[in-house]
């Protein structure tokens, strides 16, 4: 047994460590499942490192949605650790409010650089050398250097520990440690590399990227890309058909749910998806058994009941109708669909009532 046994493991942006396909050998190994992105029943999601390299308004907002979901954000270092690849850090006297409180720190700056890795520990107890950095940080912050250019920076001093003992400025927009004798720039740069070979987890940020803009038709293409790269990547093939769905290529969008299910056939949100798109075109009985399979992994999806709900109303099950409706709003009372669901059950009962049943 490992801290990740049974966990079902969001990732957002790619991982610096090594390649998804590696990530996700390492994950089984530890008897967890590691997707892209989140879904139902991800219990903790780890922040890749490329992460800061792309779209930093998106990577807070995602920050905040895991944070309101109750998901569990977890660092590069943090999921190494959980794997067993990589040593527990020292030991501190320090918790996250007390860091936060003797460094002036926002309690949102905070936690980024820690998801970041920009401190010894990933999490609490903080050490004293993580507490001298999260003062040169509030400086640095002071300063005009963003949170996600600070990360960036540390990661290429190698030892975080090691810039506690460093005088730490911002010149020129890059940040630079000093010590006696001594000047360097900490951000880097990088080399330019002839020809590169495509990375899936580049791609797949590209396609989420253009997917977010609106540009389907690229985003599609993008997601197919990575699939040729990575063929057992799930939420690619189900992206891709959320794409192709919009797009009104509905037979392209369900044989994309069909490849996304066939490789991870808990994947709740793909049988959902592709229940909508049988019900859209007609095939009730496969509709119904779709939303039947997403229930079974996952006994509390209320936008499954709901929609059960809806296929046996209009089908003239109304008992059926009548039990599903009643169960979703066991799950959601005050939801902008549980009035629709209370409509429902009039509707039956006016029925029930006008035949007599």
């Amino acid at each position: 047994m490992t801290a990740l046994s049974g966990r079902t493991i969001g990732v957002h942006g790619a991982l610096a460590a090594f390649p998804r396909r590696i990530a996700v050998r390492a994950a089984e190994g530890a008897g967890a499942v590691l997707r892209r992105g989140t879904s139902r029943g991800t219990s903790l999601v780890v922040f890749g490192r490329k992460a800061l390299r792309g779209d930093i308004a998106r990577l807070e907002e995602v920050h905040a949605a895991v944070v309101a979901r109750g998901q569990r954000a977890v660092s590069e270092n943090g999921f190494l650790r959980g794997l067993g690849l990589m040593a527990a850090g020292e030991p501190g006297p320090h918790s996250r409010t007390a860091m936060i409180e003797m460094s002036g720190l926002a309690p949102r700056d905070f936690d980024l650089l820690a998801l970041f890795d920009a401190f010894e520990n990933d999490t609490s107890p903080f050490t004293f050398r993580d507490l001298i950095l999260a003062r040169k940080y509030a400086a640095l912050l002071e300063d005009g250097a963003p949170w996600h250019a600070i990360a960036r920076a540390v990661h290429q001093a190698g030892d975080v520990g090691a810039l506690a003992a460093l005088t730490l400025d911002v010149e020129a927009r890059a940040i630079i440690a000093r010590r006696e004798g001594w000047v360097g720039e900490l951000s880097g740069q990088g080399k330019l590399r002839l020809e590169p070979a495509e990375d899936a987890d580049a791609l797949f940020d590209e396609a989420e990227d253009a997917e977010a803009a609106g540009a389907l038709e690229e985003a599609a293409a993008l997601y197919s890309r990575c699939l040729s790269l990575d063929a057992t990547d799930s939420v690619a093939a189900f992206n891709r058909a959320n794409c192709l769905r919009e797009l009104g290529r509905r037979a392209e969008a369900a044989h994309d749910y069909a490849r996304a299910l066939k490789r991870d056939g808990g994947f709740v949100e793909a049988w959902f998806n592709l229940a909508g798109l049988a019900a859209e075109s007609g095939h009730v009985a496969s509709a119904r058994r779709h939303l039947e399979r997403a229930l079974k992994s996952d006994p509390s999806y209320a936008d499954a009941m709901f929609n059960l709900a809806r296929l046996e109303f209009e089908a003239g099950r109304l008992d059926a109708a009548q039990r599903w409706w009643r169960r979703y709003l066991l799950h959601d009372a005050e939801g902008p669909w549980a009035q629709r669901a209370r409509n429902g059950l009039r509707l039956i009962e006016m029925q029930q009532s006008a035949t007599g049943t």
